[in-house]
């Protein structure tokens, strides 16, 4: 088994003159081929060194997506240091001194964007030795490092000690930790998830199984680079195939980046694209715009086109079968017509999307497989580095998330473990190399999570007759937003209830959606006695609305501005809530013989309210179905029914 410097390094002496990384400045896009971007890593490597970094020290990232990035992640790793890869979206200060402080990491690369984050927060960083900022630092205040100065002392570092620099690379096996990458665990802290080498080239591999990657292959990587499935789907494994990756120019601001991607995509024009549904809506609806702005006749030629594609295509799996066939002159007319044109605005040359990170809904897959890009679903998690499945060109089913990589196993498991026949929905439950290590220093999680080397993913799904795997979301309780970002609610529902007299019970929810919500169940009591100091009614329209704006009042408290501001990502914060006249518990099977909540059956029984808190009346708090509620709350009279 190879450690990823092998693997890159093999890369290098097979691809050496190949363009791996495209970067745009400012002033067009320039490549830096395999040979030099090795150089510049083993610069970077031996600065570390002459800084006295040893094998198995943290060292912690925190940049945009650019050349840096890859050059500093293996330059840490070409030291035998462990990379921290941190997320530019963290904005809040408790976010970034826990994982550094977590993890003991010993120095941070930083971009000059992200800068004023970490030292805004220097005083709070105990393990922290040393900063070395990407970019020109104007301000000498702090005692930082430029990068520049640290590969110019590894310059010299190799010169006079070359022996002592692949003495180290040589030193690094397959099983040493590579990254430690946080993510949000079952209580208040992150978890740190430890991805050894081992891990990354298995799973490298694994991916080859479904991806067909050439050299001549370029990707503009759009998803954050931290993010572990461009980390590993998009970095990992083009740098192996010999392929080339560009990062979207740089903007002052991630909105001003934003903007420069649709340019950049026509700049690169990019062979495969890795999107998550929050950019692939958007790619949808700027489409939708575009025909909508050529007229009444183009407009109904396009969604023409568009009925006849989906009734060829099927599910993919089925395309073009039976009476179908006879539709395809008519497909290859339409797209002539008119999505051929689309497909020039990504560039021309994009041959299909590979969707992770969250579930892409199937309407949205049939869509751009209709304009000739079809958008692939994956599946996957951190802990497996990440890859698990994947639908590919050759053999796939819109809907599913495709079928296993390689060299894995996996069985899907009901609450007590019992494997269940292809079919039936339970636990996904997988077992091969690419199974992380644990979680950094919490040896009950790790514990909880990996069983007797199976990983437990706690997501829910079933296999179909034919293999594909379908992932139907959380088996458990982990909130995931529609960018495939994911964070455990529980220990914000315990605070919420614990802290507040007014909240007894609280459930949030988002299965990829775009905000939070909450079911909670009221503490009656404590309503009633803070309307009579009110000298409120609570058998009036007046009385219950301040009821109800006070359980806002308690949610509200920990938004930016109020009490509790720091204690969670303000992202994950409730955006509507339900109001609840039934509580959770044993007698009614919604908390189980521990006393947890039962998710499942809880968003079961409360779907049609869920439903609602997604439209505009649901996020008042003082909609029609919360003043049912709370009226007969107070009351103590009847259920309301739920919306409609």
């Amino acid at each position: 088994m190879k450690t990823l410097l092998s693997f890159f390094t093999q890369s290098v002496g097979k691809f050496h003159d190949n363009i791996f990384l495209w970067e745009n400045k400012g002033n067009g896009y320039v490549g830096t081929t395999y040979s030099e971007t090795k150089a510049q890593i083993d610069f970077f490597a031996a600065g570390l060194l002459s800084m006295g970094v040893k094998n198995g020290d943290r060292i912690a990232l925190l940049s945009e997506a650019r050349n840096d990035w890859v050059i500093s992640e293996f330059g840490i790793l070409f030291c035998g240091a462990v990379n921290v890869p941190l997320s530019v979206r963290m904005n809040e200060p408790g976010e970034i001194i826990f994982r550094l402080n977590h993890s003991g990491a010993r120095m941070i690369i930083v971009s000059g964007n992200q800068i004023s984050k970490i030292r805004n927060i220097l005083h709070e960083l105990t393990t922290l030795e040393k900063v070395i900022v990407l970019d020109e630092i104007t301000d000498n205040t702090y005692g930082e490092l430029s990068a520049l100065s640290l590969k110019k002392s590894g310059q010299s570092f190799l010169a006079a000690h070359r022996d002592l620099f692949d003495e180290r690379v040589a030193s690094v096996r397959p099983d040493d930790y590579a990254n430690i990458s946080y993510t949000s665990g079952t209580t208040a802290d992150p978890k740190g998830i430890i991805l050894t080498h081992r891990n990354y080239v298995a799973n490298i591999s694994q991916g080859y199984s479904l991806m067909d990657i050439s050299a001549d292959f370029t990707t503009l990587l759009i998803l954050p680079w931290d993010h572990a499935f461009a980390h590993t789907a998009g970095i990992y494994c083009f740098m192996g195939k010999g392929a080339s990756i560009a990062s979207v120019q740089v903007g002052k601001t991630p909105m001003e980046s934003l903007k420069n991607l649709p340019k950049n995509i026509r700049e690169i024009r990019p062979h495969l694209l890795f999107t998550v549904p929050a950019i692939a809506k958007n790619f949808k609806k700027n489409i939708e715009k575009a025909i909508k702005s050529k007229g009444v006749f183009t407009g109904l030629i396009f969604n023409l086109g568009l009925k006849v594609a989906f009734l060829y295509n099927g599910h993919g799996f089925n395309r073009g079968q039976g009476w179908k066939m006879f539709l395809k002159p008519f497909t290859i007319f339409f797209d002539f017509l008119v999505f051929k044109k689309i497909r020039e605005g990504f560039g021309g040359r994009l041959e299909f999307f590979i969707g992770g990170g969250a579930l892409l809904d199937i309407e949205l897959q049939k869509f751009f497989y209709a304009i000739g890009i079809p958008m692939l679903q994956g599946y996957g998690l951190t802990e497996a580095a990440p890859m698990i499945s994947s639908n590919s060109i050759s053999k796939h089913k819109l809907g599913s998330s495709g079928y296993l990589v390689a060299n894995l196993e996996l069985k899907i498991c009901d609450e007590q473990g019992k494997i269940l026949p292809a079919g039936e929905k339970g636990e996904i439950v997988i077992k091969g190399e690419n199974v992380m290590a644990g979680y950094w220093m919490n040896e009950e999680a790790t514990g909880n999570t990996i069983k007797n080397g199976w990983l437990h993913t706690g997501d829910l799904g079933y296999l179909d007759n034919d293999g594909f795997l379908y992932v139907l979301g959380r088996f458990k309780s982990l909130l995931i937003a529609d960018d495939g970002e994911k964070y455990s609610p529980e220990s914000m529902e315990e605070i919420f209830s614990s802290q507040s007299v007014f909240i007894e019970q609280c459930m949030l929810y988002n299965n990829q959606n775009p905000y939070t919500v909450a079911l909670v169940v009221p503490g009656r009591e404590a309503l009633l006695r803070y309307l009579a100091t009110k000298q409120l009614d609570p058998a009036t329209v007046e009385g219950q609305k301040n009821a109800l704006e006070k359980i806002e009042q308690e949610l509200q408290a920990y938004r930016s501005g109020n009490k509790y501001e720091t204690s969670f990502p303000q992202r994950w914060l409730p955006a509507a809530t339900a109001i609840l006249m039934e509580g959770f518990t044993e007698e009614n099977k919604l908390l189980n013989f521990q006393l947890k909540m039962i998710r499942s059956k809880i968003i079961n029984k409360y779907s049609q309210q869920i439903r609602y808190l997604y439209t505009p009346s649901g996020k008042n708090i003082c909609n029609e179905h919360n003043m049912q509620a709370i009226k007969a709350l107070l009351s103590g009279g009847d259920l309301p029914q739920p919306p409609q």
